[in-house]
Order: C-alpha cells, then sequence, then structure tokens
C-alpha cells in the first residue's frame, strides 16, 4: 500500500509540473479499480423477491450477487474489508441476501500502470448462533416472510443473518479483534468477533425508533424508514465511536444527530437522543449523509442527493472538526472533494475529457489512506443502479476509486 500511494502521488505531482501549473492541486483521480455488477458468491438462492431490472432477471439460484458495499476498512497490505448492506434495498425484498463482510485486493489502474480490477472473496457472514437477538430473524422462520418460500437450510442451521434482520451500513474494527456494525432498522449497534459472530444483543439507540424497529410495539416512530446508523466513526485511540443518523429525528428537521458510545464503559454518553454530543446540517440539495469517518484533526462526511447518472447534482465530501461549530450549535464544515468534478488528468476513466465523475445515488463508503488520499467505493444498487450506464441500461460496477487531495485541513 505504502509503495501504491508513493506511485500515484509521484504521478499527481508529475502531471502538475508538466502543465506549468504553480497553484495547489485540486482533487484528482489516481487510481481506478472496477467490479462488474455481474459477480456473485455461491449461497442461499436471492433476488426472489425483487423485479427484473436493467436486463437482470432474478432470482439468482444458489448464489447472492457481491454488491452494496457501504463501509470500508483497509488491512494495512493493499486489501480491503467491505461490508455489504441488507441487499435488494428493502427489509421486505431481502430476506434471502446474506449479510456479509468481503475481502477486496484491487489492482488499482494508475498513471503508472495496473489492470483495474478487483479480485474478491468472503471474509465472513454476520450470525447469531448463540441467540442473542431476543426477536424473530429469518433463521427462526420456517418460510420467508409473506411468502411460501422455504428458508434455506443454511440459513436455519447456521442463523445466518439477513437483510430483512438488519440493515448494516457501518462497521468498525476496535482494538480486540472484533467489530461493531451500524444498523439503519432500529437503530441497533451490533457486536461481533472477528468471524462474524454475535457477542451480545443488539444495542439500541434509546427512545428513537425507525418503522422497521422490531420491538417498536405501540411506540410511535421518530425516525423514518431507514434513517438509522448510516456512518460511524472510531477515534484514533479507538476508545470512541460516533454512529451518526442518516435521517432526522421527527421534529428535528434538517439536523442529523451524533452520538458518542463509549467502548470502555459499553454505553452511550447522552441521556438525551435529542440532545446529542454533535449535530450535523446538510446543505439545501442533501438528503442524507452516508459516511462518517475519522481524519487527523476531525472527520470526514459524504452528503449526497437522490440524483444518479445526469440527474446527479450533490455528490460531495465535507470536512468537520468536533471543536468548531457555527452560530446555531451545527458542525463548521469544509468542502473538500465534489465527486462530480474530479480531476482525472491521466485518462484512467477513458473519457478523454480530463474530467471523472461518480455520479451515482449511493456512495457509502470512504476511508483516508496515508498521504492525503481517500479511498471510496459506491453501493452500486444491484441489479437497480443505474448511474454509470444510462445509455446501454446495463447495471451499475462497483467502482473503486483513489483520490488524491492537496492534504487534509
Amino acid at each position: 500500500m505504502k509503495r501504491l500511494i508513493e506511485a500515484v502521488t509521484v504521478s499527481v505531482a508529475a502531471a502538475f509540473l508538466l502543465t506549468g501549473c504553480d497553484e495547489s492541486p485540486e482533487p484528482t483521480l489516481v487510481g481506478l479499480a472496477t467490479l462488474p455488477a455481474d459477480h456473485f458468491v455461491p449461497g442461499p438462492t436471492s433476488g426472489q423477491f425483487i423485479q427484473p431490472a436493467n436486463g437482470r432477471v432474478p432470482p439468482f439460484e444458489s448464489r447472492q450477487p457481491v454488491q452494496g458495499f457501504s463501509a470500508l476498512l483497509a488491512n494495512g497490505d493493499g486489501s480491503y474489508l467491505a461490508l455489504a448492506d441488507n441487499g435488494f434495498g428493502t427489509k421486505e425484498n431481502s430476506p434471502d441476501f446474506l449479510l456479509r463482510v468481503y475481502e477486496l485486493r484491487p489492482d488499482f489502474r494508475t498513471g503508472s500502470g495496473g489492470s483495474g480490477t478487483i479480485e474478491v472473496e468472503s471474509a465472513f457472514l454476520l450470525r447469531d448462533p448463540d441467540r442473542h437477538i431476543a426477536f424473530t430473524v429469518t433463521a427462526d422462520l420456517e418460510r420467508y416472510p409473506g411468502s411460501r418460500i422455504p428458508v434455506d437450510p443454511a440459513i436455519r442451521e447456521g442463523r445466518l443473518l439477513t437483510g430483512a434482520d438488519f440493515d448494516v451500513e457501518s462497521f468498525r474494527r476496535v482494538a480486540d479483534g472484533t467489530f461493531y456494525f451500524g444498523d439503519e432498522f432500529g437503530p441497533f449497534l451490533l457486536h461481533t468477533d472477528s468471524t462474524g459472530k454475535l457477542l451480545e444483543p443488539p444495542i439500541p439507540l434509546p427512545g428513537v425508533w425507525t418503522p422497521q424497529h422490531p420491538l417498536l410495539g405501540d411506540d410511535e416512530p421518530n425516525l423514518p424508514r431507514s434513517g438509522g446508523f448510516e456512518g460511524m466513526a472510531l477515534s484514533a485511540d479507538g476508545e470512541t465511536m460516533y454512529p451518526m443518523l442518516e435521517h432526522s429525528l421527527r421534529g428535528q428537521e434538517g439536523q442529523l444527530n451524533i452520538y458518542v458510545y463509549d467502548l470502555s464503559e459499553q454505553a452511550y454518553t447522552h441521556s438525551d437522543s435529542y440532545a446529542p454530543p454533535y449535530r450535523y446540517r446538510m446543505d439545501s440539495l442533501g438528503v442524507g449523509v452516508t459516511e462518517f469517518t475519522v481524519v487527523d484533526g476531525g472527520f470526514l462526511v459524504i452528503e449526497r442527493d437522490g440524483g444518479q447518472g445526469p440527474a446527479a447534482r450533490h455528490k460531495k465530501v465535507f470536512f468537520v472538526e468536533p471543536d468548531q461549530v457555527d452560530g446555531d450549535g451545527f458542525l463548521a464544515k469544509r468542502e473538500i472533494v465534489d465527486l462530480l468534478d474530479i480531476a482525472d488528468p491521466d485518462n484512467l476513466s477513458g473519457s478523454g475529457t480530463g474530467r471523472f465523475t461518480f455520479p451515482y445515488e449511493t456512495t457509502e463508503a470512504l476511508i483516508a489512506l496515508d498521504g492525503g488520499v481517500l479511498a471510496i467505493i459506491n453501493d452500486n444498487n444491484y441489479p437497480f443502479g443505474l448511474g454509470r450506464h444510462v445509455d446501454s441500461g446495463q447495471p451499475d460496477d462497483s467502482e473503486f476509486i483513489l483520490i488524491q487531495l492537496d492534504g487534509l485541513p
């Protein structure tokens, strides 16, 4: 990884020397690798509850699509762990999609070479063999909800978790090698061992419920569907997590709440979920925040609108510092990257325009590497996403990109 970063940094520097530019370089595409949309791994038949889209006709017999990447972790050896989300977009259509973490090994195409391909293999599945979950999950059922289709034996026997049970959108590896996952349905935090086995009951956010909360009962939901934990940062010292809501609590429209979870105490630090430790305000074009990750001195945030392809208008990365707030008490933010307008001096995209755009509806995975490089991968929403191949009508691939910055604030 160090050699890769050195190579792409030199490539960018050379490009600006050749152009004679004296200004600081703008965010620049320095690496690109692609996983084709139609990439599958063996597993239970999936897609039994979705409709055909973009020329793909489900179900996918005895296989699972490798798609929907929502979070990244660097392994330090050039490989990455990548989290798949709940599958096909809703609780109702994803009971046959397994919650899983993959290992990606990209060979980035750069200004000095590279194939632009990604090797992928399954790292582990999320599961609950010790029955920590107190409510019914897919593995408890004989048939998938609302259907006559039997639940796959592998799901039942392994108590594998599916996209009807949780919508995991973020994860962090902590000091003891275990993982915490952020879920949107509850919202919950899920704590697993290094192999994906649940170690304790799901951890709720007190006083907050989406309509999909499995224990909602007679309570009124105060968070929109799938509005829970999308991004979740881990402090540099590894002692504190910062789960962030994707959408606003009822009565706090335009405000996204960031909470603090103390790992040593195994508890949230706030007493009222309507009075969070930190508050974030989206731009007027934003409909949600899809990533929240730590960098030196602060955090990076991805904001997005609901458009894709030519309709995309707002896909941006911002930098915020925990001790810098505006006059209304919201985290002050600074734009770092416009994902719809990135320099491409090495023509890695093949467009020939010198510019690169990342026009996907949902771009949810971002980490900062050494040397001012950002690593980003899209959630392609297979088979529904149509951000890149609008003319051909083919489903989106998973694109893994590296962006060189002129440092961070």
